[in-house]
């Protein structure tokens, strides 16, 4: 692409051109980076120190004597600087080269190697998995934040090590003795790493159709054949193996849903490094975005395999696993809203283009910067609410988190039923909100580049590509608002699980009318939480009628839930931002501004949009049911 003087001069100004060649045509050709990753540590310790008071949450759990105040700053640091210097760096290159299929061989782009080795080295793997498999044994929600930071610097690099969490945290629950000793360790370490193989070429999301075969053999193992697709992390070449938790039917298995068991089925038999187990790479998917991840179509035929859980329960077994990577993609939301984030900022400060509308802001240059023009403020202003409230919600879903696992270490199936049924709640949610508004922000970041948002010099477009599956993969935005709604909401609970987070909601609300500073807060979460629950108790009396309520509904019911519960964590921080400011807190005080600032635009441009989703429904279902389906057509002829 040819560019003049001006544009390579602007875009050296901006630190996006690293070099630029003038080749024998004549033509200058530009090599560019990506937007610079910085780890959000401010905000982190923000959260983690004042907002939800983490200090005082560790001591209360049977693992968290370890994760001291001081730990804690260590952790986060260390891992900073692995995600700027060694893992951000590989994020464009990693697109651009993405993976390879060769001779049934996966290779990873170039760096790959060497930055998982350093993960590895690190003892990142284990951070929060039992010391006795050796892990170090810390909380839960140090892993969730390191997700987040892992993912923000290239999430295409994160799948790989976040896909193995999974597969450890299924084990650890269902797995025996022995499949523990055998798998758990070398998964913690990061010597071998993990995938979840659900789908199949005939079947997504409804399970019940799967057909991979599991024969059970004499010696107690099983043979396994069928073909998985979409499988992230499927084949590579970072670990010496791969243990695939898979999805398959037993001989006598009833049909559906209720006949399907799971299995480990490692790459290569433990002792058998190297040798032929049945397990191949048939294709690699060609993608959209995230192509350094290597998703892949697995090949099991007569793969050794062997039953964890009960047999004809590995759907419920594999929950444990969904569960997971569904608040690791809702990280995803929020990682590709901060990366956006902080690519259009400096953009938006030194791009030059017309005058503000009030007047000059820089009166001896040629034209005022971007940041001055009151809608490109509210494309950055949504992306900081969205990354810093999301952040927020997953901040505090970590510490349920945190809690579940606690019922586990102590024996406790009360305390682990509890906590998993709060955290069930909160987890598509988290998934849908979040992902779909990352998803939102990022095109905005791409729009306040303008045309230069379109290409590949600036990073932006690359951010967009890759936030797009995650509204896809880990169950869609709508299958997350059916398990939202029809699940959690109507079935299991009858609407008690809104009514309790939205007791948080009431709380705040009545504790700080009377407070002038934060009266508009308190005010706007009571309207909300009163409507929330009677948008639950509508739905739920026309559902009884008419079942096609409950999809038709839902989208605009995880929407309007998403809307509500950010509202609730802006409003918090906002508590704690003028508490700060008042009293003196950790951080400078620009830092507590910008938070009130930003809660203000979020309470009065970005949580309107919750009243559409509300009226949208409430609306019968006759709109969206009444066109036969041999009318839709795109040829009336």
């Amino acid at each position: 692409m040819a560019v003049n003087v001006s544009q390579r001069s602007f875009a050296n100004m901006l630190g996006i051109v690293k070099r630029a060649r003038v080749p024998a045509s004549g033509i200058v050709e530009r090599e560019c980076v990506m937007p610079t990753y910085k780890a959000p540590l401010r905000d982190m310790r923000f959260l983690i120190n004042e907002v939800f008071d983490y200090e005082r949450h560790y001591k209360t759990l049977p693992n968290g004597e370890d994760a001291s105040p001081d730990m804690v700053e260590a952790i986060l640091g260390e891992l900073a600087r692995l995600c700027e210097n060694t893992v951000a760096p590989l994020y464009q290159s990693g697109d651009e080269e993405g993976c390879k299929l060769e001779d049934g061989v996966v290779t990873t782009p170039k760096g790959y190697k060497e930055a998982y080795q350093e993960y590895v080295a690190g003892g990142w793997q284990g951070l929060s998995h039992p010391a006795e498999f050796g892990g170090q044994g810390l909380p839960m929600s140090l892993n969730l934040f390191k997700q987040e930071m892992l993912g923000t610097a290239n999430w295409s690099f994160a799948m790989y090590p976040g896909l193995s969490l999974g597969a450890m945290n299924t084990i650890q629950l269902h797995g025996d003795d022995e499949q523990k000793q055998t798998y758990l360790t070398k998964l913690t370490e990061g010597t071998w790493a993990g995938t979840m193989c659900l789908t199949e070429p005939q079947c997504g999301t409804d399970l019940g159709q799967v057909k991979t075969k599991a024969e059970p053999q004499e010696d107690g193992s099983y043979k396994l054949t069928g073909t998985k697709i979409f499988i992230s992390s499927g084949d590579h070449d970072l670990t010496e193996n791969i243990v695939h938790i898979v999805l398959a039917r037993l001989p006598d298995a009833p049909k559906g849903t209720k006949g399907i068991s799971l299995f480990i089925v490692p790459k290569y038999l433990p002792g058998k490094i190297g040798e032929d187990n049945g397990v191949t790479c048939g294709s690699l998917e060609k993608k959209m975005g995230i192509k350094a991840s290597a998703t892949c179509v697995m090949n099991f035929d007569e793969a050794t395999g062997f039953l964890i859980g009960p047999a004809n329960q590995g759907l419920e077994c594999m929950f444990t696993f969904m569960n997971s990577a569904r608040i690791g993609t809702a990280c995803q939301g929020i990682a590709h809203a901060e990366l956006a984030y902080q690519g259009s900022l400096p953009y938006a400060k030194e791009r030059r283009s017309m005058r503000a509308l009030s007047g000059k802001k820089d009166p001896d240059a040629v034209a005022d910067a971007l940041i001055h023009h009151g809608d490109v403020r509210r494309m950055l202003l949504k992306q900081k609410a969205i990354a810093e409230g999301g952040r927020a919600m997953i901040y505090f879903a970590a510490q349920y988190a945190d809690n579940m696992i606690s019922g586990i270490l102590e024996d406790d199936q009360d305390k682990y039923d509890r906590w998993d049924s709060e955290l069930g709640f909160l987890t598509p949610i988290l998934k849908g909100f979040l992902t779909e508004k990352g998803l939102e922000v990022a095109n905005d970041a791409m729009q306040v580049f303008g045309g230069h948002g379109y290409i590949k010099e600036h990073g932006m477009e690359q951010i967009v590509r890759d936030a797009r599956i995650a509204t896809l993969y880990e169950g869609t935005t709508g299958i997350q608002g059916l398990d939202l709604l029809g699940r959690k909401v109507l079935l299991s609970s009858r609407g008690k699980c809104v009514r309790d987070f939205s007791r948080k909601l009431l709380d705040f609300g009545r504790k700080h009318l009377t407070d002038s500073d934060l009266r508009p807060y308190a005010w706007k979460l009571l309207k909300i939480a009163a409507e929330w629950n009677y948008l639950t108790t509508r739905i739920m009396l026309v559902a009884a009628k008419d079942r096609d309520m409950v999809s038709t509904a839902s989208h605009d019911f995880l929407m309007y839930s998403g809307y509500a519960m950010m509202a609730y964590f802006w409003a918090l921080q906002a508590k704690v931002a003028r508490d700060k400011l008042e009293n003196g807190g950790n951080e400078p005080k620009e830092f507590y501004e910008a938070k009130l600032a930003t809660a203000d635009f979020f309470f009065e441009r970005m949580l309107p949009t919750a009243k559409g989703h509300a009226d949208g429904a409430l609306k019968p279902t006759k709109s969206t049911m009444q066109l036969a389906p041999e009318h839709f057509s795109f040829d009336y002829e």
